[in-house]
């Protein structure tokens, strides 16, 4: 027994030929071809796109600055803060912690706003 890439549907190795078949046949749908021509489409493609590498830089960034921090500076992570027991480095840590929950939440929004709104419009004018 085989799991699709969902990993929900348990599918037997019998009933994958029919599977394929079926996935073949939505590559050959003609609508295929004229959303993937159509130059709303393109924008919507090209925007998403500079906008997922955009924050997949600041996450990258973030994160291999705080691993920076760590490797090469580890005496300013050590730093006490007002000379309590915590030191600087755990409120850097809980501020990547947002900044990873708030660039998340952006591009959710963003998708479900404007993303979503123009896919709709794009399938609306293919059919």
């Amino acid at each position: 027994m085989l799991l699709l890439d969902t990993g929900l549907v348990p599918v037997s190795s019998s009933r994958l030929p029919q599977i394929w078949r079926i996935l073949m046949n939505a590559s050959n749908d003609p609508r295929i071809e004229r959303i993937a021509s159509h130059p709303a489409y393109q924008r919507l493609r090209q925007t998403r796109n500079r906008l997922g590498w955009t924050l997949t830089a600041l996450m990258l960034l973030a994160y291999y600055g705080y691993i920076g921090l760590i490797a090469f500076d580890k005496e300013f992570l050590a730093r006490p803060i007002n000379g309590g027991v915590s030191t600087i480095g755990i409120p850097i840590a809980m501020g990547l912690m947002v900044f990873t929950i708030a660039i998340t939440g952006f591009y959710v929004r963003r998708a479900n706003k404007e993303f979503d709104r123009l896919t709709r419009q794009i399938v609306e004018e293919v059919q």
